[in-house]
């Protein structure tokens, strides 16, 4: 009798963390009263809309084999220029669409200087996120709150969901925004070339594909996406300050190794940093529950988890080299033999 699903080096990573969230879930549910509710539940999205937003952007740099430090700080810098502008009288429907200009802008130019001269992103990105984290303090080295009842009423406003469970308009974009790239990475050359690039980017060279136009796609991908946050993040905390989300970056990178993303590029899926992010959200849950730990204790068991994943990640690299290696060996030996 055959499993209706087989468990193979493609997809084991994302089944672990689907397990991975289950486990946590249910644990959490005999644990403590009330954890297993809808709204319990969709806290889990509400509270985190704006990490699975940047977190899935961030995924399809790291499938090219990239990286992006910027993406936390570039949330930080719109939650503080929207502030401003609101504050100056500006009209909120010019406010966002002009922040996600700026965020894609921030991308680009990112992913120009990586791709034009040839610089490593992690330098690249270092510099965008002290400079977008400088800007914010040279602005404003204060919290500014944010009253404007357009925002207030985004903010605030619920949609029903199953039973009496509510999520709010940040989950809605969350959830447009993975089902999006899912589509983009599935059905799309873009999505095929981007992952090409990651598995080897002298291969996809030799093939013909643009490895320059589609590195430059993903952090312009990934600025947007990172704006996108931004505003999202700006209506869950009403204010602009630029010590929001110190370290972001760190738990968005956590989410997508969780999530099943090889940090050497090429493989994963998009829909696993979502994974990721409830997954790391449930420890959250359970730890406020719980009631005595301090909130530390989410870094440290993430911290765990990352080197589980990471080992597992290494695993199934090594698996792969040895079967290319095989395969190599076993080709060599037929021309050997045959050489005609």
């Amino acid at each position: 009798m055959k499993l209706p699903l087989k468990i193979t080096s493609t997809n084991i990573t994302i089944l672990a963390t689907i397990v991975l969230f289950f486990s946590l879930y249910i644990t959490g549910s005999a644990l403590f009263d009330s954890f297993f509710s809808m709204q319990v539940f969709l806290n889990l999205f509400v509270d985190n809309a704006y990490l699975i937003i940047v977190a899935t952007g961030l995924a399809f740099v790291i499938i090219t084999g990239g990286i992006d430090l910027s993406v936390a700080s570039l949330i930080a810098l719109v939650s503080v220029i929207s502030a401003i502008m609101l504050k100056a009288g500006i009209h909120p429907f010019i406010v966002m669409p002009g922040m996600l200009v700026l965020g894609t802008l921030f991308g680009f130019l990112q992913g120009y200087l990586i791709c034009k001269f040839h610089i490593h992103p992690w330098i690249v990105t270092l510099g965008g996120m002290f400079l977008a984290r400088g800007t914010c303090f040279l602005i404003s080295p204060e919290s500014i709150v944010i009253d404007h009842p357009i925002y207030s009423s985004i903010s605030n406003y619920r949609i029903p969901f199953i039973g009496e469970g509510t999520i709010s308009i940040g989950v809605v974009i969350a959830l447009i925004t993975v089902a999006a790239a899912v589509y983009v990475s599935r059905y799309t050359a873009f999505g095929r070339n981007t992952y090409a690039i990651g598995g080897n980017e002298r291969s996809a060279e030799l093939m013909g594909l643009s490895v320059y136009g589609t590195k430059l796609a993903v952090y312009t991908l990934s600025g947007f996406c990172s704006a996108l946050s931004g505003i999202v993040f700006t209506f869950y905390m009403l204010s602009g300050y630029g010590l929001h989300l110190m370290g972001g970056e760190m738990d968005a990178i956590a989410a997508c190794v969780i999530g099943g993303i090889l940090l050497t590029g090429g493989f994963g899926y998009v829909v696993g940093p979502m994974l990721g992010v409830l997954s790391t959200g449930v420890i959250q849950t359970m730890i406020m529950f719980q009631g005595t730990l301090s909130s530390w204790w989410t870094k440290i068991v993430i911290g765990f988890l990352l080197f589980a994943f990471i080992a597992l990640q290494r695993i199934i690299v090594s698996r792969r080299e040895r079967g290319r290696q095989a395969q190599t060996s076993q080709n060599l030996k037929r021309n050997i033999a045959n050489p005609g």
